[in-house]
């Protein structure tokens, strides 16, 4: 069951206890989360959010999704809830929106998971990767970028099930929010320095065949940039280990919550 923000964001609840925020990356929605919802559920109240212009939250009415925007509708979502802090889990593009909240509403953020993604801003190349991915969605459509999309992000071997909810997540995004969101990623600040000035346990959680953000020259990195930093690799996965390897990353989770 989906809950509706007063700014009309919409995000799933489970269990009780202390609470994680889960923020989906790109092109997904709060269903990547659904296997760590379910088993996390009996330890922790467990938020899956919806981001602007993503799932079944509102279209995104602007031209560019920035991150401040979705860290700005986070911290609306907390506050409705009666959260004061939370612990904030962010995948890829999710991770950026949990860095923004940081870096505004650092009073909302208790601890940080962030998986498969990166506090440094895009380069040349990758701003110009965002704009021919945009080109070629309004070109060829969504269902071809979405397909290709699934062989880089997936790992070398991904199970069915993990490439049709990939897919099931990328082909029901609006062309519009595509765009908008790779707009606002294109045009995010650095936000290492808000790494290292963070002063809670920070969780770097990769996937150990991401192809995108590797161990070595990302997420190893990031986990030593952190005051509190650790480093978690998860076997057989690539840039989604939510739902390539589920039950590892729930026990991520979980090992997390257990350093706070």
């Amino acid at each position: 069951m989906l809950h509706e923000a007063s700014n009309g964001i919409r995000y799933a609840v489970a269990g009780e206890g202390p609470a994680l925020l889960l923020i989906h990356g790109f092109p997904l929605d709060h269903t990547l989360w659904l296997d760590q919802s379910r088993g996390l559920a009996g330890e922790a109240r467990v938020v899956a959010i919806d981001l602007r212009g993503f799932g079944a939250s509102p279209r995104m009415g602007h031209d560019v999704l920035d991150m401040e925007r979705h860290a700005s509708d986070c911290d609306l979502v907390l506050d409705e809830l009666g959260i004061d802090r939370a612990h904030v889990v962010g995948l890829s593009m999710g991770g950026y929106v949990a860095l923004a909240l940081a870096d505004l509403f650092g009073h909302r953020v208790a601890s940080m998971v962030l998986m498969d993604t990166k506090a440094a801003p895009d380069d040349d190349g990758a701003k110009a990767g965002r704009l021919a991915m945009a080109e070629r969605l309004v070109t060829e459509g969504r269902t071809a970028v979405a397909a290709g999309m699934a062989g880089g992000l997936l790992g070398p071997a991904p199970s069915l099930e993990a490439r049709a909810r990939f897919l099931t997540m990328a082909e029901s995004v609006p062309y519009e929010t595509y765009v908008g969101a790779l707009m606002g990623m294109r045009q995010r600040p650095d936000r290492t320095a808000v790494v290292a000035a963070f002063d809670g346990p920070v969780t770097v959680v990769s996937g150990a065949d991401d192809g995108l953000m590797s161990v070595g020259d990302v997420a190893e990195p990031l986990a030593a940039t952190a005051r509190n930093g650790e480093l978690v690799v998860i076997d057989g996965a690539g840039h989604l280990p939510p739902i390539e390897q589920p039950v590892a990353t729930t026990d991520a989770l979980r090992r997390h919550l257990e350093r706070v």
